[in-house]
């Protein structure tokens, strides 16, 4: 082989090293939060990070608290939230960071013929007032409001708060899911349905259908001049006393940088350093929004209170203290099913208060003989038996063993027969009973 060939196939074989390597640089970051922003969006950023050098991004999506409890945690870098801090001390510290503007959307299904609502119409319809689509306009069938837990979800947390004044809002849905991922596959299902989602999530979705509001048709160009009102911002969080916060922060900072415009363009979103006038016309916008549905806006409680319900809602505080994420929803249920277990152990203890003797069926009550008592309505035990029970010590009994053989307590046998240890010898008579 020529010198020169294995010159040129050295120096590419060299080449490619360097580039992995200037691929693999930095650590692994485990971005966690809500689909709308670790889906999509943040997929095509996080890929434009690794070409530029800078490493990986594992994306985890699932809802808004779990990514925020991940980050405090310290079981992720970065959280994706599509709400903004609530100022609670559990959120103290965190560095919310808005990287785009998105539409909330209402999607229902294609065959639907409702594809225009108003504001108070879909403030009615969460609201319970508004409960079939004959009432805009359509079938004469139920609406079925599905809808995401608030305050899990940032998405709907978001809307809520642009409709209500108040983002955990309890609504008319009987079906919440975890996140909007889930949402948007029922509502593919159901001519019925109604639901909530991201401009970004369903902009390409044929299988779901977009509503109009006042007529204005979501997407980036009527979220960017300001004519279709339900936008929020999409936020990256991060924790500044994070392991990985140096590069955590980087990572946020390429994605509001010019290198991720079109990344996050390319989802129909406006990337938040462009909406510079939606972000000064803000305050007047959700206070028009509230004036045109009757509504205003309201202290959030903190996030312990429980949430005031609305007419025709079919939750209330299950709402507010909804499931962040799969591992903190199966300890609630555990520690839901240990607290009924108590409460139910508690309350047979409490029934059965200074009752002793034995259990058995009427069919056996004859082998028992005259040892078989009946419970009274005044919950004492009346003994047929003259005399108290009695038995007679066995080679290898403990005291211990009989206790446990006649359902009797080891203190009561002591006390019963005057024992002031637990010895006894086999032929000893002892009392199984008071006297």
């Amino acid at each position: 082989m020529p010198v020169r060939s294995v010159r040129l196939i050295v120096a590419a074989l060299l080449g490619a090293c360097l580039t992995s390597i200037a691929l693999a640089a930095g650590p692994t970051l485990v971005l966690r939060g809500d689909v709308a922003t670790t889906r999509g969006m943040m997929e095509d950023v996080a890929k434009a990070w690794a070409r530029s050098g800078h490493g990986k991004i594992d994306l985890q999506p699932f809802n808004t608290a779990s990514g925020l409890d991940a980050l405090r945690n310290g079981s992720a870098d970065i959280a994706g939230s599509a709400r903004p801090g609530n100022g609670s001390a559990a959120e103290a510290g965190l560095v919310f960071t808005p990287v785009a503007w998105d539409a909330m959307v209402m999607i229902t299904h294609p065959s639907n013929p409702v594809s225009s609502l108003t504001l108070q119409q879909v403030h009615d319809i969460y609201y319970g007032k508004i409960t079939n689509w004959n009432q805009v306009g359509g079938r004469s069938e139920p609406i079925d409001v599905y809808a995401a837990a608030s305050p899990g979800d940032g998405v709907e947390f978001s809307l809520r708060k642009l409709l209500f004044g108040r983002g955990n809002q309890p609504v008319a849905a009987p079906r919440l899911y975890v996140n909007t991922a889930k949402l948007e596959e029922a509502v593919t299902l159901d001519p019925k349905a109604l639901g909530a989602t991201t401009l970004s999530r369903v902009a390409a979705n044929g299988k779901v259908k977009m509503i109009r509001i006042d007529g204005v048709a979501p997407s980036a160009s009527t979220v960017a001049s300001g004519s279709y009102k339900l936008y929020a911002p999409l936020y990256l969080v991060t924790n500044p006393s994070s392991p990985h916060a140096a590069e955590a922060k980087a990572f946020v900072d390429f994605a509001t940088s010019d290198k991720a415009v079109a990344a996050l363009r390319s989802h129909n979103t406006v990337p938040y350093a462009a909406g510079t006038a939606l972000a000064s016309m803000d305050a007047s916008r959700r206070a028009q929004i509230l004036a045109a549905v009757g509504a205003r806006a309201v202290r959030e409680p903190t996030p312990t209170a429980p949430p005031v319900a609305a007419p025709g809602a079919t939750y209330a505080s299950r709402a507010a203290n909804a499931p962040t994420s799969e591992r903190t929803a199966e300890a609630r249920r555990a520690l839901e099913e240990r607290r009924a277990k108590a409460a139910e152990t508690a309350a047979a203890r409490a029934s059965l208060k200074n009752i002793k003797g034995e259990a058995t069926t009427v069919d056996a009550a004859a082998a028992r003989g005259p040892a078989f008592a009946k419970v009274t309505a005044s919950a004492t035990v009346k003994s047929t038996a003259a005399k108290p029970r009695t038995y007679t010590v066995s080679k290898g009994d403990t005291l211990f063993s009989i206790a446990r053989a006649h359902a009797v307590d080891v203190s009561d046998l002591r006390s019963w027969n005057h024992l002031k240890g637990n010895a006894v010898k086999a032929g000893q008579v002892l009392r199984i009973g008071e006297r």
